[in-house]
């Protein structure tokens, strides 16, 4: 299964492969990968095959994070408090996949309702990066990367509320496609941080992902965020002609001056990044380095701490056993509901819920919640003002390559903070991201991050595809390797 989408529609046209097969093929990898890697919450053995149409995702497999519902297959969003739910409607962005004629074979693990960036905080346990399963694929779209990379399906369903389908997508050196806020409806989504949650998708190239979205989007009335983007043709307008197009980058996060304390691995990865930059260059894209006030983009990680525990505690707060859920009757509903939320909440969602619940408090309100929103506001001033003199903004992704799953929170230095949260902007302004692979650091994946504004989605891809092109690392499959 480590053809793209357009390789495996002719496939199928031309008679050299049926739905079955794939079907077949891609549940028996989700099993073996299961075993390895921990990625799946569900695997639909009993997965039918679809029609082959001139629909480009006709008969192909994929597979679904497990925040989307789906109508009578298990939809956990990998909590304990829904470890038995199963849904009676699928996700708008699955019905619309559905008429294209998409098959999914499975639901994949992620960190629990998607607070998290490790994909270690599901209740079914850690998923392991295929390429050093002593590392992390980061989250929360975790599952999804894992199994993208290796080679389950050409593409798999995310969210992305921070860094949610990017960042994984780095660490499993593959594409990870965040569409403007409101392309994608969100019903039927579980929701985190309504503000900032976006659908998209995780896959092995460029095109891929625009395929899948143009598969996705649609205005939708259950969905008052959602707009009208048929005059927006994802796919159909990658022709990867970039003479001329210009790009930034930020010298307070792109140059090693800037950091006190840089590991010999980010020294590598910005290294990387200068250098694929002059490659960028002969493309005939103009590439510029702008600045960005230190203290605003130091801001921003806790900026979406405050704005994001806030929304979730807000969002979750039917999460209470009494309709749904496992529960245990206790002499009143509020000793119910207490039992419910403290046996079944992960340690993390619970801080992450005193932290909402602590900002929102009257006495709070003005000093944490509403602050939080004033510089969210100023860093997304500060991203428009980019986007009025260049196509989009190019960063690098993190630090560095996927996380030691042990002691990894002692890896990085305060410096690095802004660098490893940078993607958090996009979800604040609603822009339309991307993430590619662009190479490697001890044998692991490293990427690079196009964001523009806001309904620039066919431009961001278009250039994202022409520097696809550029590099090497179009529709690989993660190759293990031992660092022991």
């Amino acid at each position: 299964m480590n053809k793209d989408i357009v390789t495996l529609h002719k496939e199928l046209k031309d008679g050299k492969t049926t739905s079955e097969e794939l079907i077949k093929e891609s549940l028996k990898l989700s099993h073996e990968v299961q075993e390895k890697y921990n990625a799946f919450v569900t695997i639909i053995d009993d997965a039918k095959s679809k029609e082959i149409t001139d629909d480009l995702l006709s008969g192909i497999p994929f597979g679904i994070k497990d925040n989307y519902s789906t109508k009578d297959i298990l939809s956990t969003g990998s909590s304990n408090t829904l470890k038995n739910y199963i849904p009676f409607f699928d996700a708008t962005a699955l019905i619309n996949l559905y008429k294209h004629g998409a098959v999914p074979v499975n639901k994949t693990v992620m960190d629990e309702f998607g607070m998290g960036g490790t994909g270690t905080t599901g209740h079914t346990g850690i998923v392991l990066n295929p390429w050093d399963t002593s590392r992390m694929c980061a989250g929360s779209s975790a599952g999804s990367a894992c199994a993208v990379a290796a080679g389950v399906y050409p593409y798999a369903l995310g969210s992305d509320t921070g860094d949610s389908i990017r960042k994984p997508a780095a660490y499993c050196g593959i594409v990870g496609y965040k569409p403007t806020y409101g392309m994608i409806s969100r019903y039927g989504l579980f929701p985190f941080a309504s503000s900032l949650d976006t659908c998209g998708v995780l896959a092995r190239n460029v095109n891929d992902a625009a395929i899948v979205v143009d598969g996705m989007k649609g205005k939708d009335p259950k969905d008052m965020t959602s707009w009208d983007s048929s005059n927006i043709h994802l796919y159909d307008s990658i022709t990867k002609e970039v003479k001329g197009k210009k790009l930034c980058y930020i010298a307070e996060l792109c140059n090693i001056e800037n950091f006190e304390n840089p590991s010999d691995e980010l020294k590598e990865h910005l290294n990387n990044f200068k250098e694929n930059l002059e490659r960028i260059k002969k493309l005939g894209i103009e590439v510029t380095e702008e600045h960005v006030d230190k203290t605003l983009l130091n801001a921003i990680a806790s900026v979406y701490v405050v704005i994001s525990c806030a929304e979730a505690t807000s969002n979750m707060s039917n999460l209470t056993g009494i309709v749904f859920g496992p529960r245990e009757d206790k002499d009143d509903y509020v000793s119910t509901i207490k039992d419910f939320r403290t046996k079944n909440f992960s340690p993390l969602i619970k801080r992450r819920f005193i932290i909402g619940s602590y900002v929102l408090e009257a006495k709070n309100k003005d000093r944490y919640f509403y602050n939080a929103q004033r510089v969210r506001r100023l860093l997304v001033e500060a991203w428009n003002k980019l986007f009025e003199k260049y196509d989009a903004v190019i960063l690098p992704v993190g630090s560095g390559p996927a996380k030691k799953l042990e002691g990894s929170k002692e890896i990085l230095d305060d410096t690095a903070t802004a660098l490893e949260e940078h993607l958090q902007v996009g979800n604040f302004g609603g822009f339309p991201s991307i993430t590619i692979p662009d190479g490697f650091i001890n044998d692991l994946p490293v990427g690079l991050n196009i964001t523009g504004k806001c309904y620039d989605d066919e431009n961001v891809l278009n250039i994202a595809a022409a520097i696809e092109d550029a590099f090497d690392y179009k529709n690989q499959i993660a190759k293990e390797v031992n660092h022991d």
